[in-house]
């Protein structure tokens, strides 16, 4: 038996620039145990990300970003290093990650 996800409470919170939302949902293990949980869910949408190998140099690609996310848990000037990636916004996966590695 497979685990299995039954949604019991899904609530918008707030739909301001994103949508946050409270879940929740029963998580029935494989063993048959039920475990609910609650979770507060920031939903973003769907994005994609790539990783960037350069075979001459035998090294990855990756970039600086300032996430808020991380400042506000004490990373003191906020700043992350991240695989180049971005939000679908409509396009195609293969789409949305080329404009991100151009960019």
């Amino acid at each position: 038996m497979s685990q299995t996800i039954t949604l019991i409470k899904d609530k918008i919170l707030s739909d301001n620039y994103f949508t946050l939302r409270n879940i929740t949902y029963d998580l029935t293990r494989r063993n048959g145990e039920v475990i609910r949980h609650k979770r507060e869910v920031y939903d973003r949408g769907n994005g994609a990300t790539i990783l960037l190998y350069n075979s001459t140099k035998k090294t990855v690609v990756l970039v600086r970003q300032f996430r808020v996310a991380t400042w506000v848990n004490d990373n003191q000037d906020g700043m992350l290093i991240e695989t180049c990636a971005g939000l679908l916004d409509n396009d195609e996966p293969e789409v949305c990650i080329r404009k991100e590695a151009i960019e």
